[in-house]
């Protein structure tokens, strides 16, 4: 009844990478369709920028879920949001100067 073939590491491995990129090349077209709407059009597109936003998420709670989580992995998260909160602050305080 199963008709698929087993599939080795090397194949298994090949289709974690492509999903990696995949997802990399969705989320940053939508964070580049997000500043491009906002900067050229002035208008706001949370439903795109809340995607991006869940979609890290949900791999966050994941990797938690399965403890596959470092002590690198965390401090390279933590700094990641730090410097998403300096920025996103300074973009609001430009703004409104």
């Amino acid at each position: 009844m199963n008709d698929l073939a087993a599939r080795d590491e090397r194949e298994q491995g090949i289709d974690r990478a492509a999903d990696r990129v995949a997802y990399l090349v969705l989320s940053f077209g939508l964070l580049a369709i997000v500043a491009y709407r906002s900067f050229m059009d002035g208008a706001a597109s949370w439903d795109l920028l809340g995607l991006v936003v869940l979609g890290g998420l949900v791999g966050t709670v994941y990797r938690l879920a399965r403890r596959a989580v470092s002590r690198e992995w965390t401090i390279v998260a933590a700094g990641t949001a730090l410097v998403a909160l300096a920025v996103a602050a300074i973009a609001v305080f430009a703004s409104q100067a």
